[in-house]
């Protein structure tokens, strides 16, 4: 799973549990921690030999925590899939355009708006997909021309599919 710890964010995987003993691991590095929690929202973790006491409040939605840990407060969001959807699209609205347009995660082709030799102008709508009940409009940055249509209205895709190949320039 994906968290966002303020301005970073982290792939946080839990690898075992065996009562208090749990591994995880944290952007590709594993830690062998002894965690216990309390009622109260405390928690006492001990990691190579040292201990660390931290104050866990969550919120009603369960997907943000505030935690207290060293006389310091965090705010911990868990993404889920949306979220991170919804954060990559915004980030890559503002890049250049690559010569092939993919699926950003396992999606339905809802639309296909162009065909091959179809010369496209920024902001055009290249194709519909829809994820978790929600539509979504995948747009072109630039001028180019649509080189091949590698789905069909209706095809079940996965993440990083290629969909449209584009001839840029």
């Amino acid at each position: 799973m994906e968290i966002q710890i303020g301005n970073r964010l982290a792939e946080v995987t839990l690898l075992s549990k065996e009562g208090n003993k749990v591994a995880i691991e944290i952007d590709g590095k594993v830690y062998n921690v002894d965690i216990c929690m309390f009622a109260n929202g405390q928690c006492s973790i001990l990691n190579n030999g040292l201990s660390y006491n931290a104050t866990l409040v969550k919120s009603d939605t369960g997907k943000h925590y505030r935690v207290g840990l060293n006389y310091s407060n965090y705010e911990i969001d868990m993404l889920d899939t949306q979220a991170k959807y919804m954060r990559m699209r915004k980030k890559t609205d503002n890049e250049k355009q690559a010569d092939k347009i993919k699926a950003p995660m396992p999606c339905k082709v809802v639309k296909v708006y162009v065909t091959p030799g179809q010369e496209l102008q920024p902001g055009d709508t290249v194709i519909t997909i829809e994820a978790m009940k929600m539509q979504s409009n995948i747009n072109v940055t630039e001028a180019c021309t649509v080189a091949e249509v590698k789905c069909a209205e209706g095809d079940s895709v996965m993440a990083e599919q290629v969909l449209v190949t584009l001839k840029l320039g």
